[in-house]
């Protein structure tokens, strides 16, 4: 067996439980755990826990390794059963879910000795907490092995926390050694941006004496500059050298101001508005909002006038959607939440257009979702009414299709169209208008009854197939068809016996049978009155 691999029975280092809402966090976390390389002075290392490895891998991780699965339910259970611990993504959303719960429950059920880290995302503990991590009186409350909100552990240190729980390394070390190797690594780095910069000074001066050469040193120079905006750019992030950001930034805008940028060409201006675009960036995250500010507004006057002479050119949309973007955040962490949405609307409409343009481009349609993502939280903010509500609804569901269109019915676009069709009805609900969230939740219950057909044992989507009866139900209530709504039910009831024979310990199925059962008898004693 290779050093550090799971034992017989263990195939996974660890399981990563989240809810639905905590995805983008969940896949981070994984790939970050996952990719994670142990100091070398601590693989091989044996603990309690067995032989530390080179890398914590494989960690499951439930939506994305199951895709395929044709029995969800038996599928989890032996993750469960092969992971060495079990890590829960907390969040009010999380301590929401009873899958989350489920997962917790069934991995105390089947290894009471194996260890359960918490790892805080959002809220306060007390509301993050699923029920079954927080145990019922008689059981301890599980340690939280990390806290990622910046005013606790940190995003940094919460991550070391998990790593170490999970290898079983004390966290102390971990992180000494961890921090030997980052200082190893801002030393290289911070070597080769200075060399860039010395290298840069020179060319620059170069270009200037030499202006027969210009053109082929330009050439030179901007290569470097743009090697400053990516790699170089991207290793500095990763280590935290803001300062040596800074200098690399200022240097190569300096080259800029050397040059007389009525006579340059479109791509050359386009790569300065990148430079004050990042200079920008790196003056938000130092808190110097009115320097960002400032910056990002000069670099849209000058990407604004190159989308104007090539308003058709995929590049230059793009790069004056990255200065909206920009502008729009920037008023957003201000509170200017009406600037902030103005701005947005513009970097949605030209994510539209690149969309438009190259539909099979997938960064294009990230352009799209970010800036719909951005729109709902500004509408969040505002308080919007239920029209403002149903639009982002709407859109929300246009956007899960533009994706259908794209990349084709995946099981995991079928169930976010349901999902989304599910919201869009209980949106016409709130508003009072019944016949369109009738036809929403029909439109859903035609999608789901697919879903099933094709995987007969998932016991999720018979879980949301119950639901939805249920609010089928009270809209034919609500209609004055009591005998369909009943129907429903009944039929709902049928499915809910069989699945708590399937497993007759699932404490939501069993919840969610006592509301059919509530519900039939309320519609039949209405009947008799």
């Amino acid at each position: 067996m290779a050093e550090g691999a799971v034992q017989a029975g263990e195939r996974y280092w660890a399981f990563v439980s989240y809810s639905h809402k905590d995805a983008a966090f969940g896949r981070r976390l994984h790939r970050r755990l996952e990719s994670y390389q142990l100091p070398r002075r601590l693989a091989g290392r044996a603990t309690a826990r067995g032989t530390v490895p080179t890398r914590l891998t494989p960690i499951f991780r439930d939506h994305e390794e199951l895709a395929a699965a044709s029995d969800l339910s038996a599928e989890v259970r032996a993750a469960l059963a092969q992971s060495r611990s079990l890590v829960v993504v907390c969040s009010p959303d999380a301590a929401a879910s009873p899958w989350v719960s489920r997962e917790v429950q069934l991995f105390r059920a089947l290894h009471p000795e194996r260890p359960i880290f918490a790892a805080l995302h959002r809220g306060e503990p007390g509301q993050s907490f699923p029920s079954a991590l927080r145990g019922d009186g008689s059981e301890a409350v599980e340690p939280l092995a990390a806290d990622f909100r910046k005013s606790r552990d940190g995003d940094a240190l919460g991550f070391l926390k998990l790593v170490a729980g999970i290898a079983g390394l004390p966290l102390d070390e971990l992180v000494q050694r961890d921090a030997h190797r980052r200082a190893r690594r801002v030393t290289a780095v911070t070597a080769g941006a200075l060399v860039a910069v010395l290298v840069m000074g020179v060319l620059t001066f170069t270009a200037i004496a030499a202006r027969f050469e210009a053109e082929r040193q330009r050439g030179e120079a901007e290569g470097l500059v743009e090697f400053m905006l990516t790699d170089l750019r991207h290793e500095l992030k990763g280590v935290g050298r803001l300062d040596v950001m800074k200098a690399v930034n200022e240097r190569a805008l300096h080259y800029y101001a050397d040059q007389d940028l009525a006579k340059l060409p479109a791509d050359s201006l386009e790569r300065r508005a990148r430079i004050l675009h990042a200079m920008g960036e790196d003056d938000e995250t130092r808190g110097d909002i009115n320097a960002a500010l400032a910056k990002f507004r000069e670099a849209a006057r000058t990407t604004a006038a190159l989308l104007a002479d090539e308003p058709d050119n995929p590049e230059r949309i793009f790069a004056h959607a990255q200065s909206e973007y920009w502008i729009g955040t920037v008023d957003y962490n201000n509170d200017q939440f009406s600037a902030a949405a103005k701005a947005f609307k513009v970097y949605k409409r030209l994510a539209d257009r690149l969309v438009a343009i190259d539909p099979r481009n997938p960064k294009y349609h990230l352009e799209v979702g970010e800036a719909t993502s951005d729109l709902c939280s500004v509408s969040q903010q505002t308080h919007a009414d239920i029209v403002e509500t149903i639009r982002h609804c709407e859109e929300s569901l246009a956007q899960t299709e533009q994706a259908e269109h794209s990349l084709g019915l995946t099981n995991e676009i079928a169930d976010d169209l349901i999902d989304r069709h599910a919201w869009l009805a209980d949106a016409y609900r709130l508003k009072g208008d019944s016949a369109r969230a009738r036809s929403e939740r029909l439109t859903e219950e035609r999608m789901l009854e697919a879903r099933i057909a094709a995987e007969p044992k998932n016991m999720d989507l018979k879980d949301t197939w119950i639901a939805l009866q249920l609010a089928l139900a009270k809209l034919d209530e609500q209609a004055g068809d009591p005998a369909s709504a009943r129907t429903r039910l009944e039929r709902a009831l049928a499915v809910s016996d069989s699945m708590i024979a399937y497993d007759g310990k699932n404490n939501e199925w069993t919840k969610e049978r006592s509301r059919v059962i509530e519900t039939l008898n309320k519609i039949s004693k209405e009947k008799t009155r």
